[in-house]
């Protein structure tokens, strides 16, 4: 059998994101349609009805907002009926662009987060193991050959953490990626693929990891929604001082989530040159295009 590691990114725009950071969750094939199954159910639980009937997705910037939080702690927890009610008619409001009442906006807050603490508890529930790569907000890409055909650093980092994990399982693992901009998949997958055949570290974790991405639509795809809420929480909440990693936080993410992700990292050994060293799912690259 084999792994997937569903992949999305987290604040390329450069805009309000503390970090930008590339990564996902891993889970293995034999768990994933129950999965997809406990997050269909999950989302109907919180919301009272599938989102994309309104033509949303499960997103880690909708889900955690800093207005969700407002919006849930309006009232008390609603009973799950009234909860799904007020949800409906938010979401419908927002199909027909009129503004939801008050006791909607609650209702939606509290769904939101609802979903976001189920789905922590869903990963840990099927075995499902986080890797994430940061890099500082707005660093700037060299003119040089390199920085174009080559991954950078980080990139490189999270695929040697997803190799060093399947290597312990004995099992191979595919690349799953949340769709963007053609152009760029096109270099993507160009950069992917150098990696994998002209370099020798590259060559060697085929051994284990198929080198060739595979591109969906988020919106379709509950794995890549849990990939982008879990993404989203590393952004806000999780933290590497002692490598430089120590922008601010968000504190009702980083104590309510920031356990959660610290458990779902990947956690084992990683070799270079010849000395072994223990290795994290989380890595933190201040400087993404030197050499070391």
């Amino acid at each position: 059998m084999s792994w997937l590691l569903f992949l999305d990114e987290s604040g390329h725009d450069h805009r309000n994101m503390p970090y930008e950071i590339r990564g996902g969750v891993a889970i293995h094939a034999g768990r994933l349609w129950p999965f997809v199954q406990s997050m269909q159910r999950l989302e109907l639980y919180c919301f009272g009805g599938p989102l994309n009937l309104y033509q949303k997705e499960l997103k880690g910037s909708t889900l955690l907002d800093p207005k969700r939080f407002r919006f849930a702690g309006q009232a008390p927890s609603m009973p799950d009926e009234a909860r799904w009610k007020q949800c409906r008619a938010f979401l419908t409001k927002g199909l027909e662009k009129k503004t939801p009442n008050r006791d909607e906006f609650t209702a939606y807050g509290q769904a939101c987060l609802e979903m976001a603490r189920g789905v922590m508890k869903l990963l840990s529930d099927h075995e499902a193991v986080l890797f994430a790569a940061a890099i500082p907000r707005g660093v700037a890409k060299p003119a040089t050959w390199q920085a174009d055909k080559y991954l950078r650093k980080d990139q490189v980092f999270l695929l040697e953490r997803f190799f060093y994990f399947l290597e312990s399982k004995g099992e191979h693992g595919l690349l799953v990626v949340d769709e963007w901009d053609k152009t760029e998949e096109r270099r993507f997958v160009a950069r992917v693929q150098r990696y994998f055949t002209k370099t020798d570290n590259g060559v060697y974790r085929t051994t284990w990891v198929v080198p060739t991405p595979f591109f969906v639509s988020s919106d379709m795809t509950y794995p890549v929604q849990a990939a982008d809420i879990c993404i989203y929480c590393v952004n806000w909440g999780f933290r590497l001082p002692s490598v430089g990693m120590n922008a601010p936080t968000r504190e009702e993410i980083a104590s309510e989530f920031g356990p959660w992700l610290n458990r779902l990292q990947f956690r084992g050994q990683g070799y270079r040159d010849g000395a072994v060293f223990e290795s994290f799912g989380i890595v933190y690259v201040p400087d993404p295009y030197t050499g070391k």
